[in-house]
């Protein structure tokens, strides 16, 4: 049955008045908010008499949950003033002017984060000057430099050092497969599932060495476990194929070495852990990889030739798991200047 409020918003949107729509998610998202913290189940009952430290974090995190749920119960609505609306109204989604809870986060999402949907709308001439929030516009960066735009000189630098320009390979990869999603008006999208080994073609019967030696400890580990936190991750020192063997299913696979670059899509969409997340944070975390791989301590101080020259240098081995599930990654990157090698291995249905 179609309430009087969806049939108002239908007629809104079928009339493209798109300040009146803006204004009913605004006032829905507060609604959602407020009614979720009037209920006293998130904070935990009565804090009187409790540790001023205590009070505050409680409320934080009755906060953050009730901007959550808010965010999930206004999604359709946003994801289609996002898709639809013009980008002056668009923007004005992630804008906390019309007072509190009525803003959408970054995580806020339907068939994707919103700021996603917007991004693939627009160019960054068009959005720049209306994007507010840091978060939101380094997001939204990022994914217009995914989709093929050149932001080196159209764009505030970006805080940990990351090009605003695709890279060689990352435009050879971007050619093999796209890691951002297609979004649909009426709400969805479509994307390719990008997983590695793609399939057997190409690969033969590999027999790998002795597992190398783990290295515990390696800042560049922790960025792969980050960048892909459904798989497993380790660091050796030895080559690729000792890297594998430390997560391959038995000593004989199917596998072959391939170019980082047709590797790259796989590993920008093992990213994207959920639908609150989108590709550019695949490639944020992708490139905290390569500038820890380099040695780099923090990923803006890392040089960005280095990268490039690590890249250059880098052995990829994939192999196959006959138990793989429908998303999976297998891949070990050799950097063969310093002797280590890296592996990321894991499966999962979506």
């Amino acid at each position: 049955m179609i309430t009087y409020e969806e049939h108002r918003l239908r007629s809104l949107v079928d009339e493209g008045r798109w300040i009146e729509l803006l204004g009913a998610y605004r006032q829905a998202r507060a609604a959602a908010v407020a009614l979720d913290l009037a209920d006293g189940d998130l904070i935990g009952g009565d804090l009187t008499g409790s540790d001023p430290a205590d009070r505050r974090w409680a409320v934080a995190t009755a906060t953050a949950t009730a901007q959550g749920r808010a965010g999930i119960a206004t999604a359709a609505l946003g994801h289609l003033i996002a898709y639809a609306a013009p980008p002056e109204v668009a923007a004005r989604l992630f804008d906390a002017d019309g007072g509190p809870g009525t803003a959408a986060g970054v995580a806020d999402h339907d068939a994707g984060p919103l700021w996603e949907v917007l991004a693939t709308r627009h160019t960054w001439r068009r959005l720049a000057p209306l994007l507010g929030p840091p978060p939101v516009r380094r997001l939204v960066a990022q994914t217009r430099v995914l989709l093929g735009e050149d932001l080196s000189r159209g764009a505030e630098p970006d805080p940990e050092g990351v090009p605003l320009l695709l890279e060689p390979w990352e435009s050879v990869g971007r050619a093999e497969g796209m890691p951002v999603r297609e979004y649909l008006r009426q709400g969805g999208s479509r994307s390719a599932l990008l997983t590695l080994p793609a399939s057997r073609e190409g690969l033969a019967r590999v027999e790998l060495p002795e597992p190398g030696v783990r290295l515990p400890g390696q800042p560049a580990t922790r960025a792969l476990a980050e960048l892909a936190g459904w798989a497993r991750t380790v660091c050796v020192r030895g080559p690729a194929a000792a890297a594998a063997a430390q997560l391959a299913p038995g000593p004989l696979v199917i596998g072959g070495y391939l170019p980082f670059a047709l590797a790259w899509p796989a590993l920008v969409q093992a990213g994207i852990a959920d639908r609150a997340h989108g590709a550019a944070h695949g490639r944020l975390a992708l490139w905290r990889v390569l500038t820890a791989m380099t040695g780099a301590q923090r990923p803006e101080a890392a040089d960005r030739v280095e990268v490039r020259a690590l890249v250059a240098r880098m052995r990829c081995f994939t192999w196959d798991d006959p138990a793989d599930r429908l998303r999976h990654l297998h891949l070990a990157l050799e950097d063969p200047a310093t002797g280590l090698s890296w592996a990321v291995s894991g499966s999962e249905e979506v």
